[in-house]
């Protein structure tokens, strides 16, 4: 009888992509606006529960997202019978909540510049704060982050 692991990968904000277009999540904005392209940044919300206001989240490096894909196709192809025929949920991420302004500021670090911002008005269904607990995907996948919030920026 053949057995599958199914393994389901929920992410984390991914850091390291340029999109064509209007990008859809913080970082190409953030690279947008070092590069010149955008005047600035908008950080919707400075009033959130948080230790500056902005909204807390986990962002994750496409390279520690990719090797997270590696990774549960071996757990995928494994000879041992722990997980078999059932669905398994990992959180892919680094179990680390930076906030908005954390982010802008290692931006800066990372390319000496200025990173010109403003704040607008909270975003409908915004909560303050969202990070992932990767504990099952180390645990089981073998896997873990390897890059932190500077590298990201530095892009390494």
């Amino acid at each position: 009888m053949h057995h599958l692991r199914l393994p389901l990968l929920i992410f984390s904000l991914p850091l390291g992509e340029d999109p064509n277009g209007t990008p859809n999540n913080l970082m190409p904005y953030v690279a947008q606006v070092v590069v010149g392209r955008r005047d600035h940044l908008t950080i919707f919300g400075n009033d959130y529960p948080t230790k500056d206001g902005t909204g807390i989240r986990d962002f994750i490096h496409v390279m520690d997202a990719a090797d997270g894909h590696v990774a549960a196709l071996k757990y995928m192809d494994g000879t041992d019978s722990k997980g078999f025929d059932k669905l398994n949920v990992f959180n892919l991420g680094t179990g680390v909540g930076y906030s908005v302004l954390d982010l802008v500021h290692s931006m800066e670090k990372a390319s000496g510049k200025p990173l010109p911002y403003v704040f607008g008005p909270k975003r409908v269904g915004d909560v303050a704060i969202s990070y992932s607990d990767p504990t099952l995907a180390t645990k089981e996948l073998c896997w873990s982050a390897k890059r932190d919030l500077d590298d990201m920026c530095r892009g390494k």
